[in-house]
């Protein structure tokens, strides 16, 4: 496998196509589970395309662009499953093909091949939850696309004004993803080490960077709702999370094979000779990619592989170092292959054993199958609780989309403005049934008589309205 991969021809990138397609072929036959965040990212499109308002209408933590492409994918495909994983696998694709064509243009390995390809394509595989269209999956396309534009000022002797497109490319990507806005640390540090730019480029680039934040809380301030968008969005990235150890467990049994030979490669470059100036400086940029990295875990909402997508470009980089300082070409040949048997073993079990006990099954981000209540079918429901599988057959009504920020107001029914606040919302969009996880509906029909007239228990939780 790297022999060929390690040929330098233009039939290569459709060989990458090829591979991706046959790798993640076997999981679509037998259908991937649907996941509790692609579940409410397809809600949040499905209300947009209704007319609400994102974070005053919607009371989730979305990103802004991220919610604008669940809409439009909404708005052409419907709630589909299929349409999330088709399109993501075109984003992986392209992802791989940039990474790869970049670093030959640019010259960063001593020979140019498609290793790096070939890498980064099977790191994008680590977990079936890589397959869908997360957020950060998109937001490390314009990540990738910031490096690019780095490694061409780093080529030259002097910086340009094309630094502010590094900065715009990672505040599109905090658009789509907040973790990720913490690289604009990473190409600050890397133009100031390794760059000739000077405080106006680097003020340029900051610029580039806020510039597309500031329109967005413009756009929100000037439609009246800013206070939400702050609340719902804002506030959320930076609210302290507590993470559960099983998490950490299936994270390093993922991440584990990536992750060391990332490091293996990397090791092996400190006393590696036969590379410029220019080279080495692009390995040290990657370093600070990895480092960068690992500070943005404190933000990400929740932990699952696919959050981890955005350590691919580093993964990749190293291992490719990692298989070109192998003397014997038999023996890399054989690592490589074991490499690719043990990521694609975790990559499939998941979906293959299921009525197994594995380390990797992702089992908190899986919708739970449970027996569905046939009455309760394509109706307005609200959910109060945990959990998004009452929506799986149903939609959504009232804004309290995610409960994590929804409980802030449903529970504290002693301020009469959330009062006031949850009547309004049942007014503008009352739902057909209220499923009650949390004994929350009798003290909120107490506080909302107009509602306790409205609403009858048809069992345990649940409250139907009465029909006119």
């Amino acid at each position: 496998m790297l022999s060929f991969f390690r040929v330098n021809a233009v039939y290569q990138i459709f060989s990458l196509l090829i591979l991706l397609i046959l790798i993640r072929m076997p999981v679509y036959l037998v259908g991937l589970p649907q996941l509790i965040p692609e579940l409410q990212w397809m809600l949040v499109g499905e209300q947009i395309n209704k007319g609400f308002v994102m974070y005053s209408d919607i009371w989730d933590n979305t990103a802004p662009l991220s919610s604008l492409v669940y809409a439009g994918v909404d708005g052409i495909f419907g709630r589909s499953q299929a349409a999330y994983q088709i399109i993501a696998l075109l984003v992986t694709y392209f992802q791989t093909l940039y990474f790869t064509i970049m670093v030959n243009n640019r010259d960063i390995f001593v020979k140019r091949n498609y290793l790096p390809g070939l890498f980064y394509l099977l790191f994008m595989n680590i977990s079936f939850d890589c397959c869908t269209l997360s957020p950060v999956l998109m937001a490390t396309t314009f990540v990738l696309l910031a490096f690019g534009t780095l490694v061409k000022q780093m080529s030259r002797l002097e910086a340009t004004d094309e630094v502010f497109e590094i900065g715009f490319f990672i505040g599109i990507a905090t658009l789509l993803y907040p973790p990720t806005g913490i690289f604009i640390l990473w190409a600050t540090a890397s133009l100031l080490f390794f760059s000739g730019a000077n405080l106006r480029q680097h003020s340029l680039s900051i610029f580039g960077f806020l510039f597309p934040l500031l329109l967005t809380a413009l756009f929100f301030y000037l439609n009246g709702t800013y206070e939400a968008f702050y609340r719902n969005f804002i506030s959320s990235v930076i609210q302290i999370r507590q993470y559960n150890l099983n998490d950490f467990r299936t994270l390093l049994a993922t991440l584990l094979l990536p992750m060391g030979f990332g490091i293996f490669g990397f090791l092996r470059l400190v006393n590696a000779v036969g590379f410029n100036n220019y080279q080495v400086r692009c390995q040290q940029v990657m370093m600070l990619w990895g480092i960068t990295g690992i500070v943005s875990i404190g933000l990400m909402p929740f932990l699952a592989p696919m959050q981890f997508i955005i350590f691919v470009p580093p993964f990749a980089f190293f291992t490719v170092s990692y298989f070109n300082n192998y003397k014997k070409a038999w023996l890399a040949e054989i690592i490589c292959l074991l490499l690719f048997a043990g990521v694609l073993l975790i990559h499939y079990q998941a979906v293959y054993f299921k009525g197994v006990e594995t380390l990797v099954q992702l089992k908190n981000l899986k919708l739970k199958e449970e027996d569905e209540d046939a009455a309760i079918q394509n109706k307005k429901i609200l959910v109060l609780g945990e959990g998004m599988e009452e929506y799986k057959n149903n939609y959504v009504a009232t804004p309290y989309i995610n409960w994590s920020l929804a409980k802030y107001e449903l529970e504290n029914l002693d301020n009469y403005d959330n009062v006031i606040s949850i009547l309004r919302n049942f007014e503008k969009d009352a739902p057909e049934i209220i499923i009650d996880k949390v004994n929350l509906t009798p003290k909120l029909f107490k506080r909302i008589p107009a509602l306790a007239r409205k609403y009858h228990p048809v069992g345990k939780g649940i409250y139907a309205l009465e029909q006119k």
